[in-house]
């Protein structure tokens, strides 16, 4: 499928949390966005650079044992854990909504995913929001990342 930039934009984390609500299957990935992505739908692990069989994307699915806790918090916290790429990998890496097949594993455990069809960018207010939402929790942490 041929990526466009030309995607609906999410702007709050309730837009957000309402399409997670909605669909199962999707995914959170930061990059240059899905006309970049879908040229070669591969990531390349970064310690080796092996090219790895999907893009590698963050699940926004809920799990079972979140049981009845709000999804907004969910969401919130799988864009806060990663809201540190964009400062690390440079200038254009973005978050987007995907859906798509789960095909592997990458090295960090994170899933590789194909059959990809782009959702949505998702604004930086959401990504705003979701720190704050992380913030006002009991036991706040940080971003994931390595030093």
């Amino acid at each position: 499928m041929s990526g466009s930039d030309d995607l609906p934009v999410v702007r709050t984390l309730a837009e957000l949390t309402e399409l997670v609500e909605r669909h199962q299957g999707l995914y959170v990935r930061w990059s240059r966005g899905p006309a970049t992505d879908l040229r070669d739908v591969s990531s390349t692990d970064e310690l080796t650079g092996v090219s790895m069989p999907g893009l590698s994307a963050n699940p926004l699915d809920v799990e079972d044992w979140w049981e009845d806790r709000p999804v907004r918090v969910w969401v919130a916290r799988r864009l806060h854990d990663y809201a540190h790429l964009p400062h690390e990998k440079g200038p254009g890496i973005r978050p987007w909504v995907l859906a798509g097949k789960e095909t592997s594993r990458g090295p960090d455990n994170e899933p590789l995913v194909t059959d990809t069809r782009p959702m949505s960018w998702i604004d930086q207010q959401v990504i705003d929001e979701a720190k704050a939402e992380v913030s006002r929790q009991e036991n706040p942490w940080g971003p994931l990342r390595r030093s």
